[in-house]
């Protein structure tokens, strides 16, 4: 990887780690009593937006996404995990595209909103929920996020990234934390894709509507199951933050 490169994926991790890291912690620090909010992407930006020098923040954090979503389309098109020719390989590559797109649109809607336009997240969403295949849209969404909650376990308890990790010259210290913060950050991703997909999926079948992101989730949580699990599901997406921190020094780990 070309300098240039790889000082792009490391902004690009570092960004995305910020973004998981603000998540986690502002969740968590509600569920405890301790200010915050149950907060998603669109929550995060709004929550920068309301501190000094916010613009100044936004504009950072969408050129460090902006940077990231070329990392994913370079990950994508260029190849540089060598995946097969096959269709799994084309799977994975396709999957790296469509991340790229959708930070892509986040950066978009950081940088939108620093100068002074609303975000439109959740706007977007709720539209296409309430079109006239808003059903069908949802169900897919759904199987799409249910697929991404078990390939999120999968990585969480396969132990396979951490093949990655010990090959990528990281210290002993950093890799110890790398390999907990990632295990329990690909859990708590996957509990929260799953709960979203549960609540598409209510929402393809007619028993709810409007928009759905992360806060909803980390909202059933807490219904459900009280503030404590939600707070200890809002720190381990903290730790994927933390995760992406660290991989942002170490950029020839594997992205995920």
């Amino acid at each position: 990887m070309s300098s240039k490169k790889e000082m792009i994926s490391r902004i690009g991790m570092a960004a995305k780690g910020i973004v998981y890291l603000l998540i986690g912690v502002l969740t968590a620090m509600a569920a405890f009593g301790q200010g915050g909010s149950k907060s998603g992407k669109d929550g995060i930006l709004k929550f920068l937006a309301q501190q000094s020098y916010g613009k100044i923040l936004l504009i950072a954090l969408g050129l460090g996404l902006i940077a990231y979503t070329f990392y994913r389309f370079y990950q994508g098109f260029g190849n540089i995990k060598n995946h097969d020719d096959d269709a799994k390989g084309y799977f994975k590559r396709t999957a790296y595209v469509v991340s790229g797109l959708i930070y892509g649109y986040f950066a978009f809607s950081a940088i939108k909103l620093a100068f002074g336009s609303s975000s439109g997240d959740s706007g977007s969403s709720s539209k296409l929920l309430n079109s006239e295949y808003g059903d069908i849209i949802a169900i897919v969404i759904a199987i799409i996020l249910l697929g991404k909650a078990i390939y999120e376990f999968y990585v969480a308890y396969s132990g396979k990234y951490k093949e990655d990790i010990e090959h990528a010259g990281i210290d002993p210290d950093a890799q110890s934390l790398l390999t907990k913060a990632g295990k329990m950050g690909f859990t708590a991703r996957g509990i929260v894709a799953g709960i979203m997909a549960f609540l598409f999926f209510k929402t393809g079948m007619g028993n709810s509507g409007g928009d759905i992101n992360r806060a909803d989730a980390f909202s059933l949580l807490q219904n459900e199951f009280g503030s404590i699990v939600m707070g200890l599901v809002a720190l381990g997406v903290a730790l994927y933050g933390v995760f992406m921190l660290i991989k942002s020094k170490y950029p020839d780990t594997n992205v995920r």
